[in-house]
């Protein structure tokens, strides 16, 4: 009989086998990198946020905060209006953006003296595992429980 040349069907179980084992080890690892990446991308975008809404105070004074991401957004600068300050890219000013919800909230006084910024993992636990928030004094804080209202309850992000 002749020798035949190639991998018998235990050999390449034992290589499909491996390859799985290989695959049930780095699929969570990549599922926590992924909510890593969404929360860091929710935090540097609360931040300008936050950079917006100063920049908008100080350009239209008399409307004090913008009361919507939208009037941070805007598509047509030429030139820019409270309604539309062409601050912030427009995918975050229609809400979204990297796994999360954004929302003003909270804005009052005329000017609008406040404001809360909220970011919400759009699936808990799949595109994030924390909310961050932060108000008029620009400083991001973090909770592990969805939050409505964004005051010095929350632990600042950097504690």
């Amino acid at each position: 009989m002749r020798k035949q040349k190639g991998f018998s069907l235990i050999e390449l179980l034992i290589v499909v086998a491996i390859i799985l084992i290989i695959a049930a080890i780095a699929i969570p690892n990549l599922l926590r990198a992924r909510i890593a990446a969404n929360e860091s991308s929710a935090v540097a975008s609360v931040r300008t946020v936050n950079t917006a809404q100063i920049t908008y105070n100080s350009s239209y004074s008399t409307v004090g905060f913008a009361s919507s991401l939208a009037n941070l957004a805007g598509t047509s600068c030429a030139p820019p209006t409270s309604t539309g300050a062409c601050l912030i890219d427009t995918q975050l000013g229609n809400g979204t953006k990297s796994g999360y919800s954004f929302a003003i909230s909270g804005v009052t006084g005329t000017p609008a003296s406040t404001y809360n910024i909220i970011a919400s993992p759009i699936t808990p636990n799949q595109t994030g595992v924390r909310y961050f928030c932060s108000f008029a004094d620009a400083v991001v804080r973090v909770n592990t429980a969805s939050i409505s209202t964004c005051d010095y309850t929350q632990s600042p992000l950097n504690q």
